[in-house]
């Protein structure tokens, strides 16, 4: 049974902010990339085969999107609740989860 992916508000909000810097200082192409990506990426996870990297907290994974954006995620027993999407060119302490 494939689990229900929940984006936060946050995840959202965070989402929409690196598509916006994409269409302000990039090309379509990327912004296509950055999409593409991030649905394979949620496949995988729905599909578990991604690598889990924790992130310190209990049940929040981290997973590269790109080489510039991370999504922070929470696994649960029927969904995944996405909490995030981080700059990694940001300081670390700026995840603030």
């Amino acid at each position: 049974m494939a689990k229900k992916v929940i984006w936060s508000t946050r995840a959202t909000a965070s989402f929409d902010k690196i598509i916006t810097y994409l269409e302000k200082n990039w090309t379509r192409k990327e912004i296509e990339k950055l999409i593409s990506n991030t649905q394979k990426v949620l496949q995988q996870i729905e599909s578990g085969s991604v690598k889990l990297k924790g992130s310190g907290k209990k049940d929040v994974h981290e997973v590269l999107i790109t080489k510039h954006n991370l999504l922070i995620y929470r696994l649960k027993r029927n969904q995944i609740d996405l909490l995030v999407f981080y700059d990694t060119r940001q300081h670390p302490k700026k995840k603030n989860l």
